[in-house]
Parts: structure tokens; sequence; C-alpha cells
């Protein structure tokens, strides 16, 4: 299967114009992480800000922090969860789809 960038570039070829500048593409041959490695990145991410959260609450319930600190940390907790579970529900879906697809 051809790459979007060989796609980009052998179209911009055909009509004899300059390639189009495709930020964020890359050839499939560039070290880039595999999908694996995203996952467990963002996982240890979501984990992260919440063990920073409870960090943040017990060190309220300890007067040793105030309480926007902790408002701001459990927020930032909640909109990374809620990341990762729309992600996954998403994944979920595309996954359905490609099992209800014709073989």
């Amino acid at each position: 299967m051809m790459s979007p960038l060989a796609a980009a570039k052998a179209y911009a070829q055909i009509q004899g114009g300059p390639a189009p500048a495709l930020k964020g593409l890359a050839p499939s041959s560039a070290s880039a992480p595999d999908f694996t490695q995203l996952v467990k990145g963002a996982m240890n991410d979501i984990s992260s800000t919440g063990r920073m959260a409870e960090q943040q609450m017990t060190a309220h319930a300890n007067g040793r922090a105030e309480l926007i600190d902790v408002v701001t940390a459990v927020a930032s907790a909640q909109s990374s969860l809620e990341t990762a579970l729309a992600v996954r529900d998403q994944v979920i879906s595309a996954y359905q789809e490609i099992m209800r697809m014709p073989i």
C-alpha cells in the first residue's frame, strides 16, 4: 500500500506542480514509535495525572495545599481519563466496523 506522502508526491508529479507540504506525514520507513508505545505512554500519563490529583488531595487534607491546586489537579485527571475513554470508544467502534465488512 502506498503511503500518504508518496501518494501526494505522485499526484503532484502528474499535475506538474510542486509536491504539497504535508505536515505530520512521514515516510513509513521513518522511526516513529509504534502503537503499543503510544498506548503505554498515554496510559502512563493518565496514571501520573491521577497520582498527582491524589497527592494534591492528601496535601490539602494535611493543610499543605490550596483548594484551587486540588481542583486543578482533579480536573486535569478527569480530562485525561475522559480523553482516554473517548479514544477507547473510537477504537472499539472502528474495530466493530472492520468486523462488519464483507470479505
